[in-house]
């Protein structure tokens, strides 16, 4: 009678998804906890706080959940440290690589990055090998049916934006991290943007 019981099938299916969900959680719940430590625990003067945040409550992450990670952070509660370091390398043909790694044990991290790297062909490199290749941007995009491109750029431009790209379905509008949080209330008066 294997695999007809209607209680057993649910439990399989329950279990899976819970697994998924947890791992999903933990991995949030350290990006909240490393946002916290390095800009505070206000998400309105922390930028990336409240992207961890917004990115929790998308995943359907509990509220205490969130709280409980923001009081890690800050330093309210015991619990691992977290750290986060930038490894830079060579991937196979040359190509720059930039990887931003959360641990709570830098050597082991090191090794496994020096182990991923030698085992596709690429080398790790030293420090600011290849960061210097690299500009950190905001990107936000907005169906192209939603707002005239022209009328995008005028608003996007005045809050900060350096470019409006169009894409096709959608369209690309790119600024200085600083500007981000004006550029995106400027491109939400246009419609929702989708990421």
């Amino acid at each position: 009678m294997a695999g007809h019981s209607h209680w057993a099938n649910i439990q399989h299916k329950k279990g899976r998804i819970d697994a998924k969900r947890g791992a999903l959680f933990g991995k949030l719940s350290r990006a909240i906890m490393v946002a916290a430590r390095n800009g505070g625990a206000d998400p309105d003067t922390n930028l990336r706080l409240r992207y961890a945040i917004d990115k929790a409550r998308k995943a359907s992450m509990p509220k205490d959940n969130i709280a409980k990670a923001v009081k890690k952070g800050a330093g309210g509660l015991d619990g691992e440290q977290l750290s986060e370091i930038v490894y830079e390398g060579y991937g196979p043909g040359g190509v720059a690589v930039l990887v931003e790694a959360l641990t709570e044990n830098r050597n082991r991290t090191a090794a496994e990055v020096r182990n991923l790297f030698d085992a596709h062909g690429g080398n790790l490199g030293a420090s600011n090998s290849v960061a210097w290749m690299f500009d950190r941007k905001g990107v936000v995009q907005i169906a192209a049916g939603s707002v005239d491109e022209e009328t995008l750029f005028e608003s996007a431009v005045e809050a900060g934006a350096e470019d409006v790209r169009d894409l096709g379905e959608v369209r690309e509008v790119v600024c200085p991290p600083e500007a981000f949080d004006e550029v995106v209330a400027a491109v939400g008066e246009h419609g929702e943007p989708e990421s």
